[in-house]
Order: C-alpha cells, then sequence, then structure tokens
C-alpha cells in the first residue's frame, strides 16, 4: 500500500529554518509530481511547492517563493521542503502530495496520495 509519511516539522522561531522531509513507501513515485501543501487551523489547505517528476523548474505559491525550496531524491523515494526565514504566518500542518500526472500543479484534486501531515509552528 502506498504511503508518504512527513517528518521533519518543529517549533522554531522567527528567521529560522526548518527542513522537512517526505518518506515514500509502498510504490515508486518516481514519475510522480510532489507537492507540499499546508493547512492553517481554520483555514483552507493550500499549495506551498511542487516538483515535477523531472526535477525540473519546481514551482512555488509567492508566499513562499524564494524562502523555501523543495528538491526530491529518487534514489531514496523521497521529496524535502527546505523552509527559510520562516515566519509566524508559515505555522500550519504541512503535507506531501503524490500527482500521478507528473504535472505538479497547484490543484488540490491533481494529488491521489497525501501524508499524514507534521505540523510547524513559528513563534515570533
Amino acid at each position: 500500500q502506498a504511503q508518504l509519511v512527513e517528518s521533519g516539522g518543529g517549533l522554531v522561531q522567527a528567521g529560522g529554518s526548518l527542513r522537512l522531509s517526505c518518506a515514500a513507501s509502498g510504490r515508486t513515485f518516481r514519475r510522480y509530481a510532489m507537492g507540499w501543501f499546508r493547512q492553517a487551523p481554520g483555514k483552507e489547505r493550500e499549495f506551498v511547492g511542487a516538483i515535477r517528476w523531472t526535477g525540473a523548474s519546481p514551482s512555488y505559491a509567492d508566499s513562499v517563493k524564494g524562502r523555501f525550496t523543495i528538491s526530491r531524491d529518487d534514489a531514496k523515494n523521497s521529496v524535502y521542503l527546505q523552509m527559510s526565514t520562516l515566519k509566524p504566518e508559515d505555522t500550519a500542518t504541512y503535507y506531501c502530495a503524490a500527482d500521478p500526472k507528473g504535472l505538479g500543479n497547484s490543484a488540490i484534486g491533481e494529488y491521489s496520495y497525501w501524508g499524514q501531515g507534521t505540523q510547524v509552528t513559528v513563534s515570533s
């Protein structure tokens, strides 16, 4: 059974950094685009960024562009989200997801597999 498991969340001060990891198991996601989404309490889940199966040209939400970086290591069946210059408004549960079409766009409905999420809290 395919499974995505996020890790690396925690409490960090504003201006700090965190690196989230997403480990896939049960199948290879080599041809899938991998995305990161987040959901803050009382808000809808929103797109953070995604990387195509080729690994080229990751896309990012405007709110994180220049601060967050997505990468993938298909040999480890893993994807990463490096977050820098964190702000209190980045506080949310972060989810990784897999898009079988490999396009890596921002539409939640395009993603077939989801992890359980990891909490990121940024204190001011």
